[in-house]
């Protein structure tokens, strides 16, 4: 693609000078296009166009559309990925249930250097602008939602993508309590003690019967 400088003459889009220039520029891109249009709404191509760049050097520098928002919020982990770690057999204790490693493996990564500032940052402003709030939704349903119903059961995509969604609430609602709001039993408990008394409860939401109130 050409474009005319300011004496005519024509111009080649591509690569800034500098891979740190051209990485500086993607990002600014980034965060206006999510803040402007939210993560389903920005594409890589748009991002692109808003930095100068040919897409392949935002895909050459970033890889994903998940990638280039953690960049951009200064977030430093992939959820999807932390998450299919916490999800893989090879990385849980022998004997764990899932559903205490899913809690155990959560609150390692929000404590983990830098984390839980960029995630208290991304959760203040999701409590007080309604379209940080979307981008927040977008971006959890598309990364986080669909990573976590690949292991949660159901007869049909409907159960599966509503017993992923009471998994993301349980786990979002820990995050306010413990880092937000810092109710103190909740802020003083261990991983541990936190795993043992939410685990179960998320266990039941990936596999077990809704319907059982445990009351019969």
């Amino acid at each position: 693609m050409t474009a005319r400088d300011s004496r005519g003459s024509l111009g080649r889009t591509g690569r800034r000078a500098g891979d740190s220039g051209t990485r500086d520029a993607i990002l600014e891109s980034a965060r206006g296009q999510f803040a402007d249009h939210g993560y389903d709404g920005a594409t890589i191509r748009a991002i692109a166009a808003a930095a100068g760049v040919d897409p392949a050097l935002v895909h050459h520098f970033y890889g994903s559309k998940e990638r280039l928002f953690a960049a951009a919020m200064q977030f430093p982990l992939i959820p999807s990925e932390t998450i299919r770690a916490a999800l893989a057999d090879e990385s849980r204790e022998p004997g764990e249930p899932l559903g205490s490693h899913m809690v155990r493996s959560a609150l390692a990564a929000w404590e983990s250097p830098g984390v839980r500032e960029a995630f208290q940052g991304l959760l203040r402003s999701a409590l007080t602008s309604e379209r940080a709030a979307a981008m927040l939704r977008e971006f959890v349903a598309e990364t986080v939602l669909r990573s976590v119903a690949s292991a949660a059961g159901g007869s049909d995509a409907g159960e599966t993508a509503f017993r992923a969604a009471l998994i993301a609430s349980q786990m979002l609602g820990l995050a306010l309590a413990r880092y937000m709001l810092k109710f103190g039993p909740l802020a003083a408990a261990s991983a541990d003690e936190l795993a043992a008394a939410i685990g179960p409860g998320i266990d039941r939401y990936l596999t077990g019967d809704l319907r059982d109130n445990g009351l019969a």
